[in-house]
């Protein structure tokens, strides 16, 4: 707020709101309402947080004791606990990342680019774990353009002109990107780093794209400026975004075809509460995250995992990264096997036409077997 504007209007009701005067100290209500007492008692906060006295109001009170509406009490919440956010629990992990190398054909970026649904992807030498920078589509656009179009001299000595003045036949698609010369430079940060101060250093350095590094220099996960807001607007989606189909989709065979992205909360929430996945999936949040932790290893493609409770998991994609795509389905119950005695019994009452013992756990009789007298 400018400080020409007036402070004496207030059309909203905000009594019980802190305000903070020019001495610094802070200005409360005169009687405060019980809960707000008791929620500071039992935290510990001190007088004189705004910060805190702000989370107190917002959890204690309702829209008209504030006039606040639900969607700005919900991104007031969301800016309070951006504080503590880090990198690691908004980024995009490692499996996930749309990458390309640097001297792959602009014909072939092309496609990438249509394919991904993203305006910039990570350009990188040999693996993901030596970045180069990013490319954006609209670079590549504006290294098109300028190669395709046609000097007035040449438009001249045309007998037919062409559209827009462009000829995109003299655009050499087979041209590796690293001599387009369009690659951008892109920030490296730690996951443990504030999701709040990544949003400043990109506002300042106006790059909007991050590599996440581990302490050890290699590739974590990526993070964009639109994933740090997402946490206070909430998800947004474009018109390039499509609707993707449920994480996991119950079969006409009662089976159910989930992508290993899914959430534990998800997959129990579609199968039951019976898919109890214990300490394999107490340090993990996704299927395929407790798949690897179930198993001790990655699991490949046609695997059938016995696991948890009286549920297989077979896995229909993977490749030598990660699991993708899984069947749940309900064990069935194997018949026991057959003992090689038992056997031998069925063989010879198939030959004699005497019914073979009921119960194969009788005692042997006398001179059969090693412990005989």
């Amino acid at each position: 707020m400018a400080d020409s504007e007036p402070t004496h209007d207030n059309p909203r009701n905000t009594r019980n709101l802190p305000a903070v005067v020019p001495q610094g100290e802070v200005m409360r209500p005169v009687a405060e309402n019980w809960l707000t007492r008791a929620i500071r008692t039992l935290f510990g906060w001190k007088p004189g947080s705004v910060r805190d006295d702000l989370q107190v109001v917002l959890d204690a009170s309702t829209p008209d004791e504030v006039g606040f509406s639900a969607i700005e009490r919900t991104m007031l919440r969301n800016i309070l606990s951006l504080h503590e956010r880090r990198i690691a629990d908004v980024m995009v992990h490692r499996a996930d990342i749309v990458a390309v190398k640097r001297d792959i054909p602009l014909g072939e970026l092309m496609g990438l680019f249509e394919s991904a649904a993203h305006s910039r992807l990570v350009v990188y030498n040999e693996t993901l774990d030596d970045p180069e920078g990013i490319v954006h589509i609209r670079d590549l656009l504006a290294f098109m353009t300028a190669r395709a179009r046609v000097l007035d001299t040449a438009k001249a000595k045309r007998k037919k002109a062409l559209p827009a003045g462009l000829d995109l036949r003299a655009v050499d698609l087979a041209l590796p990107l690293s001599e387009a010369n369009i690659i951008r430079k892109l920030l490296f940060v730690p996951p443990s780093m504030r999701a709040i101060d990544l949003l400043a250093q990109m506002q300042a350095s106006r790059i909007h794209l991050a590599l996440v590094v581990d302490e050890y220099g290699g590739t974590d996960g990526l993070v964009s400026i639109e994933d740090i807001v997402e946490q206070i607007v909430g998800e947004i989606d474009d018109e390039h975004d499509s609707d993707e189909p449920p994480a996991i989709v119950r079969q006409p065979d009662n089976s159910f075809i989930a992508d290993a992205r899914a959430s534990l909360d998800d997959v129990r929430s579609v199968i039951g509460e019976e898919f109890v996945t214990g300490e394999a999936g107490e340090e993990v949040e996704t299927l395929g995250g407790y798949l690897v932790t179930h198993v001790g290893r990655l699991p490949v493609r046609g695997e059938v995992i016995s696991g948890p409770g009286n549920f297989e998991i077979e896995v229909l994609d993977a490749d030598p990264r990660r699991v993708k795509r899984l069947r749940i389905a309900t064990r069935k119950e194997r018949p026991a096997p057959r003992t090689q005695r038992e056997s031998r019994r069925r063989e010879a009452s198939s030959d004699t036409g005497t019914p073979p013992q009921a119960n194969d756990n009788t005692s042997p009789p006398p001179g059969d077997g090693a412990g005989s007298q």
